[in-house]
């Protein structure tokens, strides 16, 4: 049937065209190409599929990664086929295809050996091709599987992300089959139909599990199915993507997409983390019962904040005074929390802190006994919640902090992004480009930035080119957008006393963060040119310097009226020039303050 399955796409007389398209693995190379191109609705008029330049595109950047397993030795054959394919029409196409095809290989070849893409059927065609079957051979296949049990998985890929993979890929083989019987039925091709009626009577499972067969290896799709199904689990072998589907629900309220990186952790302990995910899942399942109420239902929230800080902990009191509406200053939300000596013991019993110490974490104006004493009772609750957790040993509670154990922190990173959530560990953040870096440090707590900044610029010895970049991209990420202000006080964070003099001096005339160099050169004891800092940076210094959202309104105008006062031109033109620089934050800050924008 795998032979047969998809009609009328012309692959065979496009190989008969010259002996050489007669090599097995130039013309399996060829039959998945045509049949990809086929399937994504290729025009096929003249007898065989019609590359488009977007078409080209998907097929070698999604569809082939998805579906088909090549050896890297034969990669090169599937750009070799399109541009032979292109090369039946007029010379334009075959350009525009060229081009194409071109830019789109290094990603085809990046996507092609990255793990992440693996599905069953790729991962073990792979493993028998190594083992030397014939791929092409069923009884091959079957007689070699058995020496397959227990093949380690490559670094950093879990079973529950090849078994996600390889559900997405067969949704969307199923998709592409209806969609293109669908497409041939309402609009018969002079070609013919792509697939029979007789082959889609038997359905269209049986149909892509056919293809699969003859895109990886022959018969792997049944014994996968039948005999060999534990090789390849399904959903049910992974109870704790519960868990990981509240984990992600967490970042989607935080963030909205996916994409957007949580801070990596400063320590990963190894460890078996589909266990430690099912344990953890089981504690998370307790804790939603009545008898924790009613705190138990939001492990799931502690945990994700927890890791969304970089894993530094946080206070029991100041969360459970969230929970309770108490007032908590924003700007001290990601405050760090000291933990005491001998976190890995016994949580011991849990008391509120001092006042002073609520103080210091809620920024509540001279919070009391009696408040400390209204806190008591919730945080109490809280800490149950948080000790079942830690009974796990993924969680921790010493007196007031909680957070996450370095073997927790790999659970946790494992959870997300066996749902897709960009979760990096150090080396993988300190690997990125700058802009690639600020971008993402620009959301996270100011503690979590600093250490992974420090790190990023510590991998690259902390030379000037390394602190050029960066400050570049300090003052270019996000420009214009109301997350601009974030990434610019990122500078705030960095240690800039390791920073070479020649790479500060030069940022003095950076029109968004000169007056920051200004002060840190200043505050090294350096000379420095003040009339090389632009009005822009200056404005924007001044801005950030202001009071947004914390105290009374009379003593933020006064703030700003000060700040006018000195202002060459008054408070007329400073607020022009900050509105120039960042209208989102000047209108953030000084719209509250009755002052109008230009």
């Amino acid at each position: 049937m795998a032979e047969t399955v998809l009609t009328n796409t012309g692959l065979d007389g496009f190989l008969d065209e010259a002996p050489e398209r007669r090599d097995p693995a130039f013309a399996r190379a060829a039959e998945a190409v045509f049949g990809l191109l086929a399937l994504r609705g290729a025009d096929r008029g003249t007898g065989v599929p019609e590359p488009t330049p977007a078409l080209a595109r998907r097929l070698l950047v999604e569809d082939l990664p998805a579906f088909v397993y090549l050896p890297p030795g034969d990669l090169a054959l599937c750009p070799a086929v399109l541009g032979a394919l292109a090369a039946r029409f007029d010379q334009e196409c075959a350009e525009r295809i060229a081009g194409a095809v071109a830019e789109a290989v290094p990603d085809f070849e990046r996507a092609m050996s990255d793990p992440g893409n693996l599905t069953w059927h790729r991962w073990y065609a792979s493993l028998l091709r190594t083992c030397g079957a014939d791929l092409t051979d069923p009884e091959d296949v079957r007689r070699r599987l058995p020496a397959l049990d227990g093949a380690p998985l490559p670094d950093g890929v879990h079973r529950a992300g090849l078994m996600g993979r390889t559900a997405l890929a067969d949704a969307l083989l199923t998709e592409a089959l209806t969609r293109a019987y669908v497409r041939d039925a309402e609009a018969p091709p002079p070609a013919g139909p792509l697939l029979t009626d007789h082959a889609v009577a038997a359905g269209i499972g049986r149909v892509a599990a056919a293809l699969q067969d003859r895109w990886t290896a022959a018969g792997l799709a049944e014994q996968l199915a039948g005999p060999y199904a534990h090789y390849a689990p399904g959903p049910g072998a992974f109870p704790h993507l519960d868990l990981a589907d509240a984990l992600l629900d967490e970042h989607l309220d935080h963030h909205g997409d996916p994409g957007v990186p949580v801070p990596p952790p400063p320590a990963v302990e190894p460890g078996p983390v589909e266990a430690d995910a099912d344990v953890l899942l089981a504690a998370v399942e307790e804790l939603a019962e009545e008898e924790f109420e009613p705190y138990g239902g939001e492990a799931p929230h502690l945990l994700y904040v927890v890791y969304r800080r970089g894993c530094s902990a946080e206070s029991v009191a100041r969360k459970a005074a969230e929970y309770e509406d108490r007032n908590v200053d924003p700007a001290l939300e990601d405050l760090p929390v000291p933990v005491p000596d001998g976190a890995s013991g016994a949580p011991g019993a849990y008391a509120v802190p001092p006042v002073p110490e609520l103080v210091r974490l809620l920024g509540t104006p001279e919070p009391d006994e009696a408040e400390r004493a209204r806190l008591e009772g919730p945080a109490r609750d809280l800490a149950a919640v948080l000790d079942r957790l830690a009974a796990t040993g993924l969680v921790f509670r010493a007196g007031d902090a909680f957070g996450l154990t370095p073997r927790g922190a790999g659970t946790l990173r494992y959870l997300l992004r066996v749902r897709g959530v960009a979760a990096p560990d150090a080396a993988e953040a300190a690997a990125w480009s700058a802009p690639v870096l600020v971008a993402a440090a620009g959301a996270w707590p100011a503690s979590a930035a600093a250490r992974v900044l420090t790190a990023w610029l510590r991998a690259r010895v902390n030379t000037a080119r390394a602190w050029t970049e960066l400050l570049d991209a300090l003052g270019t990420v996000h420009a214009g957008t109301s997350e601009a202000a974030a990434v610019r006080r990122l500078f705030t964070v960095l240690d800039t006393s390791a920073a070479p003099p020649d790479a500060l001096r030069a940022a003095l005339g950076d029109p968004v963060l000169g007056a920051y160099v200004l002060r840190a050169l200043e505050a090294r004891g350096e000379e420095a040119d003040p009339l090389r800092v632009p009005a822009s940076a200056r404005a924007l210094c001044l801005l950030d310097s202001l009071p947004a959202k914390r105290g009374p309104l009379e003593s933020r105008r006064a703030a700003f009226d000060r700040a006018a006062a000195t202002w060459p031109g008054g408070s007329a033109a400073l607020v022009r020039t900050m509105t120039g620089a960042d209208r989102h934050e000047t209108a953030r800050v000084l719209g509250p303050l009755g002052v109008v924008l230009p």
